[in-house]
């Protein structure tokens, strides 16, 4: 009898397993089909550059809604989102804190080099690290553009 519950959990558990892993497949290619081509379209509009920093807010976010729940990936992300939450505060107030900036961005590099990323989504944030380098060196004509 106990070898028959034994199996039948262990199979069960199995069986679980499987079925998680082929619904985070179906999820995950469901956000391929929208957030990414959202996104893609964002960039193509005019004056994107004012709202830069509202879309990395949204791509640390969609990050972490693949992570794992209160694992260090997901720790890595609400310290790097809270940083980018001061530094839109500032800019909002007309104060540009480089060093602010410069925290900012070696967070989301963090996450990019720590956390365990589908390579969609380190392209993703590594392009957010890129347009952040260059609103940092032209911070000064960002606004004319």
């Amino acid at each position: 009898m106990r070898k028959i519950f034994l199996r039948s959990a262990i199979g069960a558990a199995l069986l679980f397993s499987g079925l998680t892993a082929v619904s985070a497949q179906d999820r995950d290619r469901d956000r391929d089909d929208s957030y990414y081509s959202r996104r893609d379209a964002f960039f193509h509009e005019q004056h994107w550059q004012a709202r830069l920093f509202q879309r990395v807010r949204d791509d640390l976010n969609e990050v972490q809604s693949a992570t794992f729940p209160a694992s260090r990936d997901e720790l890595r992300i609400v310290r790097t989102k809270e940083e980018l939450g001061q530094l839109q505060e500032k800019l909002a107030d007309h104060r540009y804190d480089a060093a602010q900036l410069d925290d900012v961005i070696a967070g989301v590099q963090r996450v990019i080099d720590s956390n365990k990323l589908s390579a969609r989504d380190r392209d993703m944030l590594t392009d957010d690290v890129n347009r952040m380098r260059e609103y940092r060196d032209h911070h000064d004509d960002w606004d004319r553009r």
